[in-house]
Parts: C-alpha cells; structure tokens; sequence
C-alpha cells in the first residue's frame, strides 16, 4: 500500500490506566470499523525491549504500590516507536494507539508531535479505580496499585474528542461511541 490516507480519521488513540479496558475496545474497534486498523499499544513496546530495560533505571520500572518510572534509554526507544507509528500512517495504515499518558499533557503533546498533519481522534477511556484495581487483580500480570494510581493521574489536564467509561459500559459499547465519532469525521 503506498501514498497517505486520504481523509477521515487515521489514527485513534486511547489513553486510559492500566487496566481501564483500551485493548478490549481496540480490538471491539478493529471488528465494528469498515477498514481495516491495526491496534498498536505501548505494552507491546515494552514487551519488545531488552530485560535489561525493563528492570533498570535507564528503562522502565514498576515500583510496589504502582510507581512507573522511566528512565533516557527507555524514552529513546519510545520516541522512535512513536515516529514508526506515524510513518505506518503516513505511507496508509490506520493505526488505534492503546497508551497510558503517565506525563499527562506532555505525554499527548509528544503524540501530538509526531502526528501531525495526521486526522487522530483522541479518546479518553476511563475506569473507576477500584473496578480497575479489580481488573488488574484478575489479571495478575500487573503491579499490584497500578491500575488505582494511573485511573485520574493519566488524565489530569486533558481534552478529549470523546471520553468513554468502562466501568459503567462494556468495551464493545464503549467502542461503538467511538466508532460512531469516526464515522462523523
């Protein structure tokens, strides 16, 4: 496939806690959507990297109680990611962004870089903390506190397009909401 996109939204992304339910509404989008959207989320960035990184100061870590540190060689990393993101985008891909915005605004304004000039819909999905904290303990691959530390800290100073609740919708509810926001653009 070559050239960009032509219009309409071209990239979604869903910034939420751990746990608030943005891959379970990506892969509902992924069925609900006409074209076809690869859902691309940071968990699949850091599964990708060194161990070394994933425990060490230079990449990133999980504290008890649900701290998320990150340190240069893990942001490097990321930032080219982020730019391979939007270089899937530019050449057509639609591309559903499934992150956590740990750095709030700074977080959105480095997406926002790297995807200019592109159409994105940014989504908010939040999650109750407790109902997240519940998630996160049946799903037992996560550091207990996470999901509870992240549920307002991701969303501190943010504007949305569309914001979406899991914890009083079921995700393919949530992710006809957003469907239906992609279709109006």
């Amino acid at each position: 496939m070559t050239g960009a996109v032509s219009s309409g939204v071209q990239v979604i992304v869903l910034n939420g806690g751990s746990s608030s339910g943005k891959s379970g509404i990506a892969r509902c989008l992924q069925a609900l959507l006409p074209e076809a959207w690869l859902a691309i989320g940071v968990d699949t960035l850091i599964d990708v990297m060194p161990a070394r990184l994933q425990l060490g100061s230079e990449g990133i870590g999980f504290a008890d109680g649900g701290e998320v540190s990150v340190g240069a060689e893990f942001r490097l990393l990321e930032d080219a990611w982020m730019e391979g993101v939007a270089a899937m985008v530019r050449v057509g891909a639609r591309v559903i962004v499934d992150d956590v915005f740990l750095g709030g605004v700074e977080s959105r304004q480095r997406w926002e870089k790297v995807l200019d000039g592109l159409d994105v819909l940014w989504v908010g999905v939040r999650c109750d903390a407790v109902v997240a904290a519940g998630r996160e303990l049946a799903r037992g691959d996560r550091v207990s506190g996470m999901a509870e530390a992240q549920a307002d800290l991701v969303h501190r100073g943010m504007t949305y397009d569309v914001e979406v609740d899991t914890g009083r919708a079921e995700a393919v509810e949530c992710a006809k909401v957003i469907a239906a926001r992609v279709g109006k653009r």
